[in-house]
């Protein structure tokens, strides 16, 4: 472009005007109109283009397509785009398995409280058994399941220890038994419940622990599984005391503690 230019600067034309004056400037004129527009050409091919703005919203990185905006926001408001999408939620078969949503993270994830650790049974009497409740829940994600165990002891006070139920079986009054089960019982009492997997969950009580008004308690034992991965379940446990008439009065105290592994 610049030797066009000089070009121009280096041709001499006459004085007086003449018809042949006038088409040397007319062409000089055209030629420089059309320097412009090749400026102006080749300057589109390399501009980006603006966020689509107005004075009342603004769209970053939208893009053709459906779904794909990412973020739509102003002063007032923001909202992330789901054009497509049906929420967060699990489809599965034998063979594989799905986890639907705009904004999701590979990454796994295992969360775990225990709502209430604190259980108190209160008194003991031979004439009939003892059960308390406490519940605990379990956030899965991406890990493809979980295994809770149950590790401690059974209840004891100055060297007795009232036995733990090595196999499942229902309460027995007047005969010493420590046990547990998370589901929902009726006897010796309506009490406990099912784990509620209302949040996407896939949590299911292990075998010997999932039978209503069985009750058992091996230390290391395996309480809850979740095969696959899993939302939000929470589970309850039933523990069951029951004591006969030697079963030396006092304090009785014992500790359990309860190990969450993630199967990848």
């Amino acid at each position: 472009m610049g030797r066009v230019r000089q070009g121009f600067y280096l041709q001499k034309y006459p004085i007086s005007p003449t018809i042949g004056t006038m088409s040397k400037r007319l062409a000089r004129w055209v030629s420089w109109i059309f320097i412009a527009i090749s400026f102006a050409v080749i300057g589109s091919v390399n501009t980006l283009a603006d966020p689509l703005v107005s004075t009342n919203y603004r769209v970053d990185e939208s893009v053709v397509g459906v779904g794909d905006m990412n973020i739509g926001s102003s002063a007032n408001y923001q909202a992330v785009n789901s054009t497509g999408d049906i929420g967060v939620g699990n489809a599965t078969s034998g063979n594989y398995q799905i986890e639907a949503g705009h904004t999701t993270t590979p990454d796994p994830a295992l969360s775990f409280v225990i709502n209430n650790g604190g259980v108190n049974f209160g008194s003991f009497t031979a004439a009939s058994a003892t059960v308390t409740t406490t519940t605990f829940t379990i956030g899965n994600y991406t890990s493809w399941g979980y295994a809770v165990q149950m590790v401690g002891s059974s209840l004891s006070n100055n060297g007795h220890t009232i036995t733990a139920m090595s196999t499942s079986d229902t309460s027995h009054s007047g005969t010493e038994q420590f046990g547990i089960n998370l589901v929902a019982n009726t006897s010796p009492v309506s009490v406990g419940s099912n784990p509620d997997n209302g949040q996407f969950g896939f949590g299911a009580v292990a075998t010997n622990y999932n039978s209503a008004n069985n009750y058992k308690f091996v230390s290391g034992d395996t309480i809850a599984v979740a095969p696959k991965s899993s939302g939000i379940t929470t589970y309850t446990i039933t523990y069951l005391v029951n004591v006969n008439s030697l079963t030396p009065g006092g304090q009785y105290t014992g500790d359990q503690t309860l190990i969450i592994t993630g199967t990848y």
